[in-house]
């Protein structure tokens, strides 16, 4: 089976999953399934995508893996504990084939029992649609990619540029997950605490900051990596005390819940102009930094930047994160840009764990629903936007003063 270990999944997942549990354990959410791609068939794999998602449901949570979480600062031991006896119950996920060909799957019950869905589920959907369109997939043309991403980043002027792998819901296949960031260990170094500590005058510097995948982590002894999703603003869209005040509700409560650790915040389910609205001097002292996941990243860093400065805070002790859709050359561009001007990292997923010469699936899981009411994302990218309710979706716009994109 695709999925091993309920470990198999990112960092945020269960950094979300423990506010979860201290702050709204009685939420209900709803999340659908999207593929972006047109005319991809994938209702013809229904079949094996549920016996996938059979085998996840079977899963437990080893003592190892336990005793891994647990030695992580940030997570509490009764959240541990709570882990100790959790399932994923296939009762809340339905996966319908639509004559059209595509795939419906709807996950819908306790936020604290759906939440570790949506990253083993995407893989499950990516891994047996290849399997099936490739059978005999050109593994060495994706290490000839490999290679010349490798050759990119060891270029003489971009010693202290970190990448991380944030590629887990959309890799090609497990496997060829794992055999990529062996070899960017391999051959970029990876950032461990010890390392970074011991590291000799004159000596290259690593350049994998780590993955966003815990399992892979553990196994490898890389840092993970990971804060929060757009669907834990979103949620707070229906749990927060108004709708205006939801993304200050959301970081305020992610604060009481970290103390200062875990500080990376996520501008834009509401679009940028509205998180600087609300990341005011106290969100940007208190938060370490912001990750950038859609509009154009060069604009959005400098706008970010300028934020900062305004608000009498130093942009050079604060970290910008940027993980929409990177290439490495893209990477590269935006690590000139701002080098020395702030703290830099980059996420790279995609085209680090999917780039064997096929294309890859744009699918995603997204929230619909909390407590039976709509939520939604406004994307700074349009067609990333995902609500199913156009009334919830203009209310929205009118209550964080967002216009309405141009047709």
């Amino acid at each position: 089976m695709i999925i091993h270990s309920l470990l198999d999944t990112d960092l945020y997942k269960f950094t979300m999953m423990q506010v979860v549990l201290h702050h709204f354990p009685g939420a209900r959410v709803e999340y659908r399934f999207k593929c972006r791609n047109p005319g991809i068939d994938l209702a013809q794999f229904a079949g094996q995508i549920r016996d996938e998602v059979r085998s996840l449901c079977s899963l437990q949570f080893r003592d190892a893996e336990l005793a891994y979480l647990r030695s992580m600062r940030f997570i509490k031991s009764d959240f541990v504990d709570f882990l100790g006896l959790f399932r994923l119950n296939e009762k809340y996920i339905n996966i319908i084939p639509q004559p059209s060909g595509e795939l419906e799957i709807r996950i819908k019950g306790p936020w604290l029992h759906t939440i570790l869905f949506e990253i083993p589920v995407l893989a499950i959907v990516n891994e047996v649609y290849f399997r099936n369109t490739q059978k005999r997939p050109d593994i060495e043309e994706g290490r000839r990619r490999l290679e010349t991403k490798i050759a990119q980043l060891q270029d003489a002027g971009l010693s202290d540029l970190k990448i991380a792998d944030y590629g887990t819901r959309r890799r090609f296949a497990k496997d060829w997950h794992e055999e990529v960031l062996r070899t960017l260990t391999a051959r970029l170094g990876a950032v461990t605490p010890p390392a970074a500590v011991q590291a000799q005058p004159g000596a290259r510097l690593p350049q994998l900051a780590g993955t966003s995948n815990v399992l892979y982590a553990m196994k490898l002894g890389l840092i993970p990596l990971g804060t929060m999703a757009h669907e834990y603003l979103q949620a707070c869209q229906a749990l927060g005390p108004r709708l205006r005040d939801s993304q200050i509700c959301g970081f305020e409560s992610w604060a009481r819940e970290y103390r200062g650790d875990l500080g990376i915040a996520l501008s834009d389910v509401y679009g940028m102009s509205a998180f600087l609205c609300d990341f005011d001097l106290y969100f940007c002292k208190l938060f370490d930094g912001v990750r950038h996941d859609s509009g154009d990243p060069f604009q959005w860093g400098e706008r970010m930047l300028a934020h900062y400065t305004a608000n009498r805070v130093d942009p050079r002790t604060k970290t910008l994160i940027f993980s929409d859709g990177l290439t490495v050359p893209r990477t590269i561009e935006l690590y000139q840009q701002f080098r020395g001007r702030c703290q830099l990292a980059f996420g790279i997923g995609t085209n680090l764990t999917n780039d064997l010469g096929y294309e890859p699936l744009q699918i995603v899981i997204k929230m619909i629903h909390c407590n039976d009411q709509p939520v939604a994302k406004l994307s700074d990218t349009p067609s990333k936007n995902m609500c199913e309710d156009e009334k919830y979706l203009a209310y929205l716009r009118q209550v964080f003063e967002i216009e309405q994109p141009a047709a």
